[in-house]
């Protein structure tokens, strides 16, 4: 049986949220509009053309929310800010009431216990600085520089743990290349000039942390995949190497100076166009961890398209795999491979699972939430950490997605990755069984744990 314990007493646990998922009011109080509030307003972008309105509520609520992450157990508080609630035009003005927000929820977390871990980026870019190129303008390392500097300074005396940036392969290559994420770019070129600005400010703003911040942990959260090919023809494990460059080196690999990985993908040379002299030596950055965000496997075959990858996705329901709500593979070893990925760079320190979670459909009944196939999840993603720690891979945190359920980007409400179940009409939260799981655990209780898991084999018998 699992325990606490055997994670080390230096294993951090928590949970991560993200300003625009959960904040809602988007023009509170002198919020200026990003990327997202310009996609989202647009209702046939969003699954069931959802509205984001007041998404979790969490601008008004954040006192409840953060006292229920205490109540389970969890140390550590993961969130992002909204550049346009603190700069609302991107740049300029600062909003005093964006700003006294952020320390508010700062103080709320050290009040109840909970170490403040601020996300710098996740994504909700001005939409004000989209209209001057956004990511693929060079301006954007000037943009960024600033605000870094300004919300380390401001902050940074009650915040010690920073992270740069949220995926950047994510809102890159979803915003900028494939169209699917705002802004709904699509295009080569584009993706090649987002891709190295973002790659620039991952390394500037690392800087800037380490300057402003006295005894700052500095850190950038990349997503990840384990990647399979279909079967053993040299095209299709060549197209795998190629999505795994793509997919888990190539944002990572230019900080530890190493460059872009154009040993496998030769077309990314391409990227060498769009820098300036001394480039090489700002994308270097030495950060005290990284985060890795792991959901789902990826298995792949050659392919003509896209040029400079020839590797396409074979989706998960077409090869009979178990899939979540979404209809992503969901695979539970790929955590410790990935680790085990991850270790293998001579340049990283420590590895913090900054994300890993889970979305299936919940099984309400009278006023409790059973959600036993991600209280599994997680249970086995646990089990596949403690199996990475005893082969000597320093992981020395799991900050789970999510705390309360919220607004998965493009897909809106109906995936729900929380441990608290969110009535979207009404913002009542009920902590679902897995949530009851991590307070029991994390409690290191056994016989209060050895409760839940017999109710766990009550409730599997009756809700499946």
């Amino acid at each position: 049986m699992l325990k606490k314990n055997q994670f080390g007493s230096d294993f951090v646990w928590g949970t991560t949220i993200s300003s625009f998922q959960n904040e809602g009011w988007p023009k509170a109080e002198g919020k200026g509009a990003s990327i997202w509030d310009r996609f989202t307003s647009n209702y046939n972008n969003i699954k069931n053309s959802d509205k984001i309105e007041n998404a979790s509520n969490f601008y008004k609520d954040f006192e409840r929310d953060i006292q229920i992450a205490s109540e389970l157990n969890l140390r550590v508080f993961r969130f992002s800010l909204s550049w346009t609630r603190i700069f609302p035009q991107g740049m300029g003005d600062v909003n005093l009431e964006g700003v006294y927000f952020y320390h508010r929820v700062i103080d709320c977390c050290l009040k109840h216990g909970l170490q403040p871990w601020v996300t710098l980026y996740h994504w909700d870019l001005p939409q004000k600085l989209e209209d001057l190129g956004g990511w693929t303008s060079r301006s954007i390392v000037h943009w960024f520089s600033k605000y870094t500097d300004f919300c380390t300074k401001e902050y940074g005396h009650k915040v010690k743990h920073w992270l740069v940036l949220n995926e950047p392969m994510s809102f890159v290559g979803l915003g900028y290349f494939m169209g699917y994420h705002a802004p709904g770019k699509t295009g080569l070129s584009n993706f090649l000039k987002a891709a190295h600005h973002a790659c620039l400010c991952n390394a500037e703003g690392g800087r800037i942390v380490r300057r402003n911040v006295e005894g700052a942990q500095v850190g950038t959260a990349f997503s990840c995949s384990v990647i399979k090919p279909i079967n053993k023809w040299f095209m299709n494990r060549r197209a795998a190497s190629r999505m795994e460059a793509l997919l888990n080196r190539f944002f990572i690999e230019p900080s530890l100076g190493l460059g872009y990985p154009t040993d496998i993908m030769p077309g990314l040379n391409m990227i060498q166009r769009y820098f300036n002299e001394g480039d090489e030596e700002r994308l270097k950055f030495d950060f005290d961890f990284i985060g890795i965000q792991y959901y789902f496997r990826v298995v792949t075959k050659f392919s003509l398209f896209p040029p400079v990858l020839f590797a396409t996705e074979i989706e998960a329901k077409k090869r009979n795999a178990k899939v979540n709500t979404m209809g992503l593979e969901v695979y539970p070893k790929g955590m410790y491979k990935i680790l085990n990925f991850y270790h293998q760079y001579k340049g990283i320190k420590k590895i913090i699972v900054s994300e890993s979670g889970v979305c299936y459909p919940d099984h309400v009944s009278n006023g409790k939430v059973y959600d036993i196939k991600r209280t599994q999840y997680h249970r086995k993603i646990l089990k596949q950490i403690l199996r990475a720690q005893k082969k000597g891979i320093p992981v020395k945190g799991y900050l789970i997605w999510t705390l309360i359920d919220n607004f998965e980007w493009k897909e809106g409400f109906e995936p729900r990755f929380g441990l608290v179940y969110n009535n979207f009409k009404t913002q009542e939260r009920i902590i679902k069984y897995s949530g009851l799981w991590f307070q029991s655990f994390l409690k290191s209780k056994k016989n209060s744990i050895k409760k839940l898991e017999s109710q766990q084999e009550l409730s599997t018998n009756v809700h499946g």
